[in-house]
């Protein structure tokens, strides 16, 4: 089996977002399976720089904390490419690797180069565009240099990674790049990582937010706009007038955070829930079992990994009917579905599973053996079969 380098801007215990979690256990799975696995990745403060984890070899780089501005975060990130394409080098000369292998733009500069400088293939996963992100708004700057580098990067690769039907057919319309060249490999999950308090300590948890007799219902992840938490906001209203007692948690940060509290404000829900902010991940995970109802309401959305959170915490999940959230949840069983964009529809389903609860012991029982499908160990046998086909492969024309 190949030696692979690997190169993430995070992972764990440094975490920005979900990519940590998804590259430290895919690197772990391909350990299993016998591929000598080297990660390239930053420090946190605390962070040695080399050590072997997960029997992952990982070398880190010490950068400077990033800035919150999106242009200046640009020329960070060009800084970081040089710091790790610097680091790389350094590690070529130790050892004689057989693929690189990038995930998203963020780390597209160095990978390009270390891949030439190697002679190895150069395989690049794209979790998301900014195309996507930005509802193809991405003529100005910043947004029009990330939407030109995942272009650029998606051509260099002589493979690209997709997390779903949906993100492939995006990256072969919008990039151009010949469906033969990208592979769909969903993400995974492993339901033994998310954490199990016991019956005590979630009532001491959800007490706080909600009481015994009410209906909590939970929304969760990155607070900006494509996740479409407004459309829930603009819901509940009417899912409260529906289901006397019901209330709604926010957790998590971003951009979008003071519009959301400003429109739940002018809708007068403030004593119906609560924004929680930032919390760090145990905790996040827990809010699963202590919601009634977790609410994906995304606008774009490439996979829909807090839907299978939720599914394998056992809290009923509603998804918006769009991009890979409808390759995570089947149309009925699972889960259910909702027309995206659309509050009344959100507020309909909402209402039916609150409301009824053999549907909610139904959803439970089905979402306990659906979330089997995205097993990590089949997510890195799939990842590993592209290193196959690839290995020995010469490159292609730049």
């Amino acid at each position: 089996m190949p030696r692979v380098l690997i190169l993430s801007w995070e992972y764990p215990p440094l975490i920005e977002g979900g990519l940590a979690r998804h590259v430290r256990k895919l690197s772990e799975a391909l350990v299993d399976l016998g591929v000598e696995v080297h990660v390239l990745t930053r420090a946190g403060e605390d962070s040695p720089p080399e050590e072997t984890a997960g029997g992952v070899a990982v070398h880190r780089i010490h950068e400077p904390g990033h800035p919150k501005d999106l242009g200046q975060f640009v020329a960070w990130v060009e800084r970081m490419n040089s710091d790790m394409l610097a680091a790389g080098v350094e590690l070529g000369d130790r050892f004689d690797f057989d693929l690189v292998h990038g995930h998203d733009w963020l780390v597209a500069n160095a990978c390009d180069h270390l891949a030439r400088r190697f002679e190895t293939p150069l395989v690049t996963t794209i979790h998301a565009t900014e195309y996507g992100r930005h509802q193809g708004w991405v003529k100005d700057h910043p947004q029009s240099y990330i939407h030109g580098v995942e272009r650029w990067i998606t051509h260099r690769s002589q493979r690209v990674i997709a997390c779903s039907a949906f993100m492939r057919d995006q990256i072969a319309d919008i990039f151009g790049v010949d469906e033969g060249r990208i592979t769909v490999i969903p993400n995974g999950i492993d339901p033994d990582d998310l954490p199990r308090p016991d019956a005590a300590e979630l009532a001491r948890l959800r007490g706080e937010f909600a009481a015994p007799d009410e209906r909590l219902v939970l929304l969760i992840g990155r607070l900006v706009y494509e996740k479409g938490f407004q459309l829930a906001l603009e819901a509940m209203p009417e899912v409260i007038a529906a289901v006397p007692g019901t209330r709604f948690l926010v957790a998590g940060s971003g951009t979008h955070e003071e519009e959301l509290k400003a429109q739940a404000e002018e809708l007068d829900l403030m004593e119906h829930g609560t924004f929680l902010g930032w919390i760090g991940d145990d905790v996040l995970h827990t809010l699963y079992g202590i919601a009634d109802l977790t609410v994906v309401p995304s606008i774009y959305e490439p996979f829909g990994l807090v839907a299978l959170e939720a599914m394998a915490s056992g809290c009923p999940c509603i998804v918006a009917d769009t991009g890979g959230l409808r390759e995570v949840v089947p149309e009925e069983g699972a889960g259910l579905r909702f027309a995206a964009r659309d509050p009344e529809a959100l507020a309909e389903v909402a209402i039916r599973v609150l409301s009824d609860p053999d549907l909610e012991a139904r959803l439970i029982a089905e979402a306990k053996e659906h979330v089997l499908r995205f097993d990590w160990a089949d997510v890195a046998a799939q990842t590993a079969e592209v290193y196959a086909d690839l290995v020995g492969a010469k490159l292609g024309p730049a």
